[in-house]
């Protein structure tokens, strides 16, 4: 399946570049940046954008980039998409904002209805809106020990959750998310991952291992909540072998621990399914969703079991800006988008494109360790040549080289060492092949076994 035909008059959908990056308007900007912006926001790239659409961003100095970051997994349906632009342009001439716990509006009402059929289980459901996917994660927390009256939270290695403080606590990774923060929120225990390229354990084997590590050291009758990502972001796009997430979920169905999915960067058919616990057939508790699912609006979500969702007291939960009438008008306009467009299987075409490419780049380059992933979410992992020490210096080499010739590649993993790509949906294929042919020249380029 071809991308969808989109609107694409105001985008040309060819990578350009007019410049060096960054271009001089780059460089004038980024100089106001580090004047007036704090210095720990940081950026991945020199260049300030100006438009976006499909498979492109064009930054101020006119060159065309190729996208293969989606603003981190947000614009999966494409930037400024139609539909998202003629829902917000009607929305935003209504009226801008009314906050729901003071007069609500349809909008709300409709994405929670929405949430409640498309998440997975027949079950009754209950959706509550809030802004980012840290808020909405710390609020299922919230719901999870209300109704459980248990205090504990179980994580996993290399998690990301967020940077709020209950989200930092959660979130593995020291650097950059936790260091100088402290201290964290307590009551939270993290438990190994299933990680096949490094730990060899079918999902069964590893979800034992968990499991034991939760009932020694906390106990199962003092967690509220299990928080997984059923594919790891920020991580290093870990995908844990088959079985571990099931296992997961009937341990906690036993031992009355609610199951909490965060598909904050997974949701919204990026992993070629809606949601990416489906490919397992399991039903979490809570579903934990963000990013892709308001075309590029501040938006999150926790969609629930009713009797958990409703454990609350009234006025437990929301916030001034959470659901917000523009974000609800997108998020209804993106969902329209994915099912109308036929984007999960749109995903599932992308996920062969680029799993055939870097395969093919791994048989002949023996720093690829591992190619991962689903969808429009693949990964792959660099080690040093004969072995699986991580080589976080060649992953930053290859992305500059990349970034050079206007293609968006992003790097993640505990160990910086991984190099991860989250096309949007609009994007052409043959975008695709021409940002791998990039990305191919760039580890060419990038030799860091010399000397």
């Amino acid at each position: 399946m071809s991308a969808p035909t989109i609107d694409q008059s105001s985008v040309a959908q060819e990578r350009r570049l007019v410049t060096a990056l960054p271009g001089p308007r780059s460089v004038e900007l980024m100089a106001r940046k580090q004047a007036a912006v704090a210095a720990g926001v940081g950026t991945t790239m020199p260049v300030f954008a100006a438009r976006a659409g499909g498979g492109i961003v064009v930054d101020v100095d006119g060159n065309h980039l190729i996208d293969l970051g989606s603003g981190i997994a947000v614009t999966t349906v494409g930037s400024s998409a139609p539909r998202v632009v003629a829902a917000v342009q009607q929305q935003v001439a209504e009226f801008t904002h009314t906050c729901f716990m003071v007069t609500p509006y349809e909008s709300y009402v409709a994405v929670a209805e929405a949430l409640n059929r498309l998440t997975p289980g027949d079950h009754e459901k209950r959706t509550a809106l809030f802004n980012s996917g840290a808020e909405a994660v710390e609020n299922a927390v919230k719901i999870a020990r209300t109704a459980t009256g248990r205090p504990a939270v179980a994580v996993f290695d290399h998690a990301y959750h967020g940077r709020t403080n209950l989200t930092m606590a959660m979130t593995a990774k020291v650097m950059p998310y936790k260091h100088g923060f402290g201290p964290f929120a307590s009551e939270v225990y993290r438990a190994p991952l299933s990680y096949p390229f490094r730990d060899g354990l079918d999902g069964p084997t590893a979800a034992a291992r968990a499991l034991d590590l939760l009932e020694k050291q906390v106990g199962a009758d003092n967690l509220a909540a299990l928080v997984i990502e059923p594919i790891q972001g920020e991580g290093g796009f870990i995908v844990p072998a088959p079985g571990f997430l099931p296992a997961l979920a009937a341990w906690c169905r036993a031992h009355g621990v609610v199951f909490v999915a965060d598909e904050v960067q997974t949701g919204f058919a990026r992993t070629g399914d809606l949601f990416a616990c489906e490919r397992e057939g399991v039903v979490p508790d809570l579903v934990v969703s963000a990013k892709g699912i308001a075309g590029g609006l501040p938006l999150s979500a926790v969609t629930g079991r009713a009797e958990l969702m409703d454990a609350a007291h009234a006025g437990g939960l929301g916030g001034t800006y959470g659901g917000n009438p523009l974000a609800c008008a997108a998020a209804l306009a993106a969902i329209e988008t994915i099912e109308a467009d036929g984007l999960v299987q749109r995903a599932r075409d992308v996920e062969d494109l680029l799993l055939t490419r870097l395969r093919a780049l791994q048989a002949v380059d023996p720093r690829i360790g591992d190619v991962r992933g689903r969808g429009a979410m693949v990964a792959v992992e660099l080690v040093r040549p004969g072995g699986t020490e991580p080589d976080p210096a060649l992953a930053r080499a290859v992305a500059a080289a990349a970034h050079a010739e206007g293609v968006i590649v992003l790097t993640c993993g505990t160990h910086g060492n991984v190099l991860r790509f989250l096309p949007p949906l609009a994007i052409s294929d043959a975008l695709l092949h021409e940002a791998f042919d990039v990305v191919e020249r760039a580890f060419a380029a990038s030799d860091t076994t010399a000397g």
